[in-house]
């Protein structure tokens, strides 16, 4: 599996590379009239990797910058129609269905929908400060920051919350000692559907690794539609552990502490701790490096085209190099994008076929 990974990260730093070659400094010229063809409506779907609103907000200005964009490359498009999921595997449903043009989803929810529809691009993000598989490294008291590195992949981390049971487990762990099956499987877990790579598919992996045993083997585990949910539970010590990106700590850090009732900045629902996310929520797993997010396009949709797939990854790519791109894919964590085939994600396949 690593060996497998590794390998997709050095043919995809090899083409990133490539695409920063070529950047935005090149002005574009506009088509002539007659080159331009009509799009009537692109139907875009994001993954809920955050709160619906706070997605909404972000990536509005993207409508007109897509359509500008677009039109430099000789495609008119009157509608740009942005919708979130209800979960990342309505937006896969939505892509094979054809109801949905462009979606923004898992490496995961790709495998499980590539049937029908292609990968237009991987997500690049900022690698953050901890690399480490062994779990302790992360309980040292620093937190998660990123670094000026782009990476291709992330990991999935293992949480232990406040609850007795959660801060026991921790306590084996930070003292070097083996969780065992009985530990795990007498804890509450929360976790996400079967198609979120970090929240569902490489914790099973990691179980399988470790333990021989899948999240189906779990005898209290509840399945939630998102990561905020997965940590309002850990803080109403509701369940005692939740699985979660690695740096997810992060972007619920403000919301941890304030009372319920009020919202973050960015609309994350308070939680109603009185300490630190970083002294209550602690690292007890890690998993091996998953493969960053795709944009993909639906084969059932009517501009499924190679011509306009073209289009799109230049597109997409030229706005993230933007400060404005900058800052409506910061919602993802997305820094930039790089253009990629099918067979980047037959290590995502592999790991799909392990908890299938």
């Amino acid at each position: 599996m690593k060996k497998k990974i590794s390998a997709l990260l050095l043919s995809l730093a090899l083409c990133a590379g490539l695409l920063a070659g070529c950047g935005t400094g090149e002005t574009a010229e506009a088509p002539s009239d007659t080159d331009v063809q009509q799009v009537d409506s692109l139907k875009i779907a994001f993954s809920p990797y955050a709160d619906s609103d706070t997605i909404t907000t972000a990536t509005e200005p993207l409508e007109d910058l897509l359509k500008e964009t677009l039109l430099t490359k000789g495609y008119d498009v009157e509608n740009v129609d942005m919708t979130v999921g209800t979960s990342y595997t309505a937006v896969g449903q939505a892509l094979s269905a054809g109801s949905a043009d462009i979606g923004f989803i898992s490496g995961g929810n790709y495998v499980l929908f590539s049937d029908d529809c292609d990968v237009l691009l991987t997500a690049l993000r900022y690698a953050i400060n901890k690399d480490s598989d062994d779990p302790k490294d992360w309980n040292d008291g620093t937190i998660e920051e990123n670094t000026d590195e782009m990476s291709t992949y992330y990991r999935s981390i293992i949480l232990a919350g406040p609850s007795e049971k959660g801060q026991a487990l921790l306590e084996k762990v930070n003292n070097g000692e083996e969780l065992t099956w009985d530990d795990l499987s007498k804890a509450n877990w929360a976790v996400l559907k079967n198609s979120s790579s970090a929240g569902y598919i490489y914790p099973t992996l990691w179980l399988q690794d470790h333990y021989g045993k899948k999240i189906t083997d779990l005898p209290n585990v509840i399945t939630l539609a998102g990561y905020g949910d997965a940590f309002a539970q850990a803080a109403a010590e509701a369940v005692d552990i939740v699985v979660c990106y690695a740096d997810g700590r992060n972007d619920y850090e403000a919301a941890w502490v304030l009372p319920t009732g009020e919202a973050d900045p960015t609309g994350k629902a308070g939680m109603g701790r009185t300490d630190s996310i970083w002294n209550e929520l602690n690292v007890i797993g890690v998993t091996d490096g998953i493969y960053n997010d795709t944009v993909a396009i639906s084969k059932e949709s009517p501009y499924y085209t190679p011509e306009l797939i073209d289009a799109l990854q230049q597109c997409f790519i030229n706005i993230i190099n933007t400060d404005e791109g900058q800052a409506i894919f910061s919602v993802y964590s997305h820094t930039g994008y790089a253009i990629a085939k099918d067979s980047d994600y037959d290590g995502a396949r592999a790991a799909l076929a392990v908890v299938s």
